[in-house]
């Protein structure tokens, strides 16, 4: 997820301050993805330093004259790199790369070259945790009824994609028990211990100052 150019895109609508983008962002996508202010400021900073937003004049504006203002707040405009950095990410794909860490992933990949660890247990405990996920976003989206607004609209997209994801791991879960099981009755799923071979790189040992 890319909260950088989220927030960006927000801001092609219109001048905004912390607060309120993190307000507009959790809006626009259900507070799926909640962000802490300490994490809007330093997005902003960055993307002034890019060039890609400046801190906006107020009664420039005229923001004071309509008193859209909170006393205080610092507000934040879109540059025209800005804009032609949101129209390059809304028609580009996602790129998801191979080497990208899921931790379940990771998770099973370690149980599994690990001694005493019961791996159709871990599968299951797994299973029945995204069973209950996946139970819970249905019911919440069968009870949501049809969409009455683009912010309705907004939140089924997010609950849908969370629901097909949870589908995916299900399937998943269960094609690798099915590998391990296979696996252990070939005798090709035992543990794996720690190599001997001595690593050509590492943090040295200290030497002796006695």
């Amino acid at each position: 997820m890319s909260v950088r150019l989220s927030l960006l895109a927000i801001l092609d609508q219109g001048p905004c301050y912390g607060y309120q983008l993190r307000n507009e962002f959790d809006r626009r996508t259900g507070s799926t993805w909640p962000l802490n202010v300490g994490q809007i400021y330093n997005t902003l900073d960055r993307l002034e330093r890019d060039g890609l937003v400046v801190k906006a004049d107020t009664a420039e504006l005229g923001l004071e004259d309509s008193g859209q203002t909170d006393t205080g707040q610092i507000y934040y405009s879109i540059t025209a790199t800005g804009r032609a950095e949101v129209a390059g990410w809304l028609g580009s794909p996602v790129e998801r790369s191979a080497a990208t860490r899921d931790e379940l992933a990771i998770k099973l990949a370690i149980a599994v070259t690990l001694p005493g660890v019961d791996i159709a247990e871990v599968i299951q405990v797994q299973r029945t945790a995204t069973l209950r996920n996946l139970q819970e976003l249905t019911r919440t989206k069968n009870a949501s009824g049809d969409p009455e607004s683009s912010e309705d609209l907004a939140w089924l997209l997010v609950v849908d994609s969370m629901i097909f994801q949870a589908e995916a791991e299900v399937r998943w879960l269960d094609h690798s028990e099915a590998r391990l099981t296979r696996a252990s009755a070939a005798g090709r799923a035992a543990p794996m211990p720690l190599s001997t071979e001595v690593p050509k790189r590492g943090r040295p040992a200290k030497a002796d100052s006695r």
